[in-house]
This record gives structure tokens, C-alpha cells and sequence, in this order.
């Protein structure tokens, strides 16, 4: 299968790429790129886009399924119209290019408490971006929404890092309805990413299905076996 996968370059992206690349039921990685990646690899072939006009690149999304990792902080973005067309703009646009020339499977990562509703700006960019792929009626759907991704990131985030460091006491006391909002380790979302998208990619479901998971569903689904 073909495989586009969006925010190569971050966190949980990086992750997602390397197990991609390592599937034998993977024939090719598509990854837009702002900057070429330090690496070769026979299965992936990067473009560098412009995120701004993406129109312009309609036949790239011509793929079996789409992963998107893409995301930012309002912080890093510069202010809040910058950060919703990083968190919502470039995916769904992405979303609606892949609908269009016919992929089947579209998997989000996406976070915990998002909502369309939601009186927090970064929760409800989140929740709103949720919708608007779930209006595209993909043959599948699945939206990830993990708590604190844990993991080493390139660039410093202070209050992330505080957060860390707490997790493994705080984890422990996040128990019954609580367990959600847990710290997850990204090369654990990534695992159960790269899992999920082989099995959606090689079913046909009769109607649309939509598929949310947060913390126990995306351990349970990293656990699972991942050969090829």
C-alpha cells in the first residue's frame, strides 16, 4: 500500500515514519515536507511544499491511506491564526485533497478533551478539525487523542518538560475515567499508528466507520502484532 504520511519531521511523526518504512506491506512513504528530511530510503519520496498551496500538489495525495501528525503549540506558531492554520487549516485541506483522489483510510492524531465545543481555544481547533474530516465520509477513520506525548523533541518546550519529569508519579495516580488523560510515550502512538493503518488499509467496510482511542485503546493497539 501507499502511504502519505504529514509531519514527518515531529515527534510522534518521526516514529511513524521509521515503522512505515519497515513494513513489508508498505510499497512507498509520501511525505510533504517544508524541508528535505536527512534521509534515503528506497520506499520514501519526499516533496517539499509550500503548506500554503497544497492545491498545487493534488497528485500527491493520490495514496491508499494518509497519517497526519501535524501540529504546533501557539507559542511556536506566533499567535493563534498561525497556530489554527498549522492545527487545522494544513489537515484538513490535506484531508480533503486525499478524499478527492480516493484514499480509503485517514488516521488523526488529534488529543485528549478536543471538542468543537470546548471553551479552550487549542481543544476546540482540535475538536473542529475532528468534524470537518468526519463530514469527508472516509471509508475509515481513526482519531487519536493522547494526553502529554512523552519523548525527546527537538526544539525546548518548558512546561512540557516539567510535565514529564512528574508523569511517571502523576500516571499512577490517574486511575478508572481518570486513566485517559495519562502521559504516553510518542514512539507508543506511533507503533499503534503504523499497526492500525495496515489493518484499515486492508479492509472494506460497508459504511464509514470512525474510530476514537484514547490512552488503553492506543497502548492495546501498539501492543498488537505488527508483522509485516
Amino acid at each position: 500500500m501507499k502511504v502519505m504520511l504529514l509531519g514527518a519531521t515531529g515527534l510522534t511523526g518521526g516514529q511513524v515514519l521509521e515503522g512505515l518504512l519497515a513494513r513489508e506491506d508498505v510499497s512507498s512513504v509520501v511525505a510533504p515536507v517544508r524541508r528535505a528530511l536527512p534521509l534515503n530510503h528506497e520506499k520514501l519520496h519526499q516533496q517539499e511544499v509550500d503548506f500554503d498551496r497544497l492545491d498545487e500538489h493534488s497528485d500527491l495525495f493520490a495514496v491508499d491511506a494518509i497519517v497526519c501528525c501535524l501540529g504546533t503549540t501557539i507559542k511556536k506558531a506566533g499567535s493563534r491564526e498561525q497556530f489554527r492554520k498549522v492545527d487545522y487549516g494544513y489537515p484538513m485541506k490535506a484531508a480533503e485533497l486525499g478524499r478527492a483522489n480516493g484514499a480509503q483510510v485517514f488516521v488523526l492524531m488529534s488529543a485528549i478533551a478536543s471538542s468543537s465545543s470546548s471553551t479552550v481555544f487549542y481543544n476546540r481547533v482540535k475538536g473542529e478539525l475532528e468534524d470537518g474530516i468526519k463530514s469527508l465520509g472516509y471509508p475509515c477513520l481513526s482519531i487519536y487523542q493522547p494526553s502529554l506525548l512523552l519523548g525527546e523533541r527537538n526544539e525546548q518546550r518548558t512546561a512540557e518538560a516539567l510535565g514529564i519529569k512528574a508523569m511517571p508519579l502523576i500516571n499512577r495516580a490517574l486511575i478508572g475515567p481518570l486513566e485517559k488523560f495519562r502521559g504516553i510515550e510518542a514512539v507508543t502512538v506511533a507503533r499503534a499508528m503504523v499497526n492500525e493503518v495496515s489493518a484499515l488499509a486492508q479492509q472494506t467496510p460497508a459504511q464509514s466507520t470512525v474510530r476514537i482511542h484514547e490512552y488503553a485503546d492506543i497502548v492495546a493497539l501498539a501492543a498488537k502484532d505488527a508483522t509485516p
